[in-house]
């Protein structure tokens, strides 16, 4: 038998590495990393990937690794442009073939863009 608590009533899961409740891990993996600064100037690749049958999103990489900067430029985008989509670790992704107006959008706020 082992001597680890995996679970426990009163706090639910618990990390087997460090020894706290799994929804508050303390371990170094579950920590968010550096939050990369925003440059002045981005370079932006636009690409158009398949969602599934019949169904396209456009991605646009090469941005900073910066959560709160993704999710406002998502957030603005998908607003302006009346599409769902999401933002993930370094790229933002669009529903639907989106790439002539990010294009004009992007280089209107001083941004490098290709594809």
């Amino acid at each position: 038998m082992r001597d680890r608590v995996v679970y426990a009533s009163g706090k639910g899961r618990i990390c087997a590495k460090c020894g706290w409740p799994a929804a508050d891990c303390h371990c170094a993996a579950a920590l968010p990393g550096p939050q990369e600064a925003v440059p002045a100037r981005i370079t932006a690749t636009l690409n158009l990937e398949n969602a599934g049958p019949g169904k396209k999103v456009t991605v646009i990489h090469g941005l900073p690794k910066n959560a709160a900067f993704l999710e406002s430029l998502a957030k603005e985008l998908k607003k302006s442009f009346g599409a769902g989509g999401k933002a993930d670790v370094d790229f933002v992704e669009l529903q639907g073939d989106q790439r002539d107006r990010l294009r004009e959008q992007l280089t209107k706020r001083g941004w490098s863009v290709k594809g």
